[in-house]
């Protein structure tokens, strides 16, 4: 938390600061009125001649000084959430931006929901947190210690009545917030997981609707959310029952410094305004102990949040910068050298050997699972080989700062991600700088200019949420648009074209030869009808190249190839 909050200690330092201001107006208060009553009214030592002037001006005074007192709280205050609200802003930005830096295999530890709320719940509590450490613990701290100093002031047998009190509400402070504190950090991963149903189902909301799973949906969300009532309602009724033992305790500390006090006024040892004071203060020392019971929770639940979030601090990111600077001889070239690969122990590619020269075009066909989007997401690093090495223009990719790699490598990948801008927006994710004809040209190449121009604002058209707007074949053309406009060394489209018709499909890799000739393409795909005029095909099976070579010569060599072309081709 320092590391945050040292850049705000100037403000974490002046709340506490003013806020001993107000505290201190709201200790002089009970001796003010002390005054008024024993000199005011009753003339204690004037023989009994009491006194509307003391009266009136002690009453000024007391108006004067609540209104610094209020003065001092508000600008307490507003230090107080300067320094949280920065401090907040600062963490949720570090949070944000170490989870873009996490590789695929980081990001698949945490569920969405679980990031979702960790940066924006799990911060807020933290957020709270500090601003009860600058501002509500200073103020009930000084109050106690504060208010027992002035009761004490005014005779010591107060100060036993304090003595009595304090152990009770202490001991009950402690035991409450010994249950509640395990409580905290359930109650959080309970938030996650309705976070995750409601993600879920906002993002297939589709799917939900075509198997008609609305009521299962709603049970599944139901039994989420019960959890986290459930574990929300058990805190609540811990502190539910603290409260009210509190305000016992309370009350008798009130009774008996009454009674003491009465006593004390009898004999003549102390005056009416000195018990009325008493009674103020011992009100604001209990009251400062029971806000200080809720400031307990306050932070209780501050601190699990910062563990969680420290989770993802501390999650160092996986795929690291490598030293390379500088140009390299060549340009395009990629290589596969005794590459293999796995997720959680399961290998998914065995000993890839595979050398792509420069401008050429490479096909990559093969049974679901067997590989083939493992393979494309090693090239521009989102995983890194577990064995072996990958290598772009001669050196490993590895060693590569990871812009100057992904400047390399358009890729498209298996799933189009489409955002909430517009159409020229979405493609402009490619090159952010580029010109509206590059925009223009792009869409062209990928045949999404046609069904652009019909759309009633054309290229500033907005587009719904995750594309919903948009058919798969369409989001796909747009995937490819940006991945065209990007322009770089390596084009790499991981089954992108799998909406397409066969003839825009054929119409969009002839466009790319004359747009993109010189570039080095990597087409992996289901249908031989997108392969089958590359340099070279690679024939994937259980992670394993089986084969390698042209169409004709796989139609000879390799029987996999044969029954996958005789299934899709040969009987049209």
């Amino acid at each position: 938390m320092f590391k945050y909050l040292k850049k705000y200690l100037i403000f974490a330092f002046l709340s506490p600061l003013f806020m001993f201001g107000e505290v201190a107006m709201d200790l002089v208060q009970p001796t003010l009125m002390k005054t008024i009553v024993d000199e005011g009214v009753l003339g204690v030592s004037s023989g009994g001649v009491g006194s509307l002037e003391l009266v009136i001006i002690t009453g000024l005074k007391m108006i004067i000084l609540v209104i610094f007192g209020g003065f001092c709280g508000v600008v307490s205050g507003v230090f107080a959430n300067l320094c949280s609200q920065n401090f907040s802003n600062d963490l949720r930005k570090d949070c944000f931006k170490r989870t873009m830096e996490f590789s695929f295999s980081q990001t698949d530890k945490f569920s969405t929901g679980s990031i979702v709320t960790r940066i924006t719940n799990d911060v807020t509590q933290l957020q709270n947190f500090v601003t009860q450490m600058v501002r509500g613990f200073v103020r009930t701290g000084l109050l106690i210690v504060g208010g027992i100093f002035c009761l004490i002031s005014l005779d010591l047998s107060f100060g036993a009545v304090v003595l009595c009190g304090l152990p009770f509400i202490l001991f009950m402070v402690i035991f409450f917030m010994m249950k509640a504190n395990p409580m905290f950090t359930i109650l959080q991963n309970k938030l996650d997981n309705v976070n995750n149903v409601i993600q879920e189902n906002i993002t297939g909301v589709r799917v939900v609707k075509a198997y008609v799973k609305e009521d299962y949906e709603k049970n599944r969300f139901g039994k989420a959310n019960g959890e986290l009532v459930d574990t929300q309602l058990h805190v609540l009724e811990l502190f539910a029952c603290m409260t009210p033992l509190m305000n016992i305790v309370l009350n008798a500390s009130i009774v008996a410094v009454i009674y003491v006090g009465g006593f004390r006024a009898q004999n003549g040892n102390i005056t009416p305004g000195a018990v009325m004071a008493a009674v103020t203060y011992i009100s604001q020392i209990l009251n400062a102990v029971m806000r200080t019971t809720m400031i307990f929770q306050t932070a209780s639940r501050g601190i699990a949040s910062g563990k969680r979030l420290k989770e993802i601090l501390d999650c160092t990111p996986e795929i690291k910068d490598g030293s390379f600077e500088g140009e390299t001889k060549v340009r395009g070239k990629l290589e596969f050298k005794n590459v293999s690969f796995g997720y959680n122990g399961t290998d998914v590619l065995k000993n890839i050997n595979l050398f792509i020269n420069p401008g050429k075009t490479i096909g990559i066909l093969g049974a679901t699972g067997c590989g083939k989007s493992s393979l494309a997401k090693l090239i521009p690093r989102f995983y890194d080989t577990t064995a072996g090495s990958v290598l772009i223009d001669d050196i490993d990719v590895r060693d590569y700062k990871l812009k100057d790699l992904r400047d390399k490598v358009s890729i498209a990948l298996q799933k189009s991600e489409i955002f909430n801008v517009s159409v020229k927006e979405n493609i402009l994710w490619g090159k952010s700088s580029a010109s509206e004809a590059e925009v223009v040209k792009a869409a062209e190449t990928a045949q999404a200019k046609e069904f652009i121009d019909r759309m009633k604002q054309g290229f500033d058209t907005p587009i719904a949420e995750k594309g919903m707007s948009l058919s798969g074949g369409q989001k796909q053309r747009l995937a490819i648009s940006r991945c065209v406009l990007k322009k770089g060394e390596i084009l790499v489209f991981d089954d992108t074209t799998s909406a397409l018709d066969l003839q825009t499909e054929a119409d969009l890799y002839k466009a790319l030869e004359e747009t993109c000739g010189s570039v080095t393409k990597i087409i992996i795909a289901q249908r031989i009808a997108s392969v089958k005029d590359a340099d070279r095909i690679v024939i994937l099976d259980k992670g394993q190249i089986a084969a390698c070579g042209s169409h004709r010569e796989l139609l000879e060599t390799s029987s996999i190839y044969k029954d996958i072309y005789n299934s899709q081709l040969k009987a049209g």
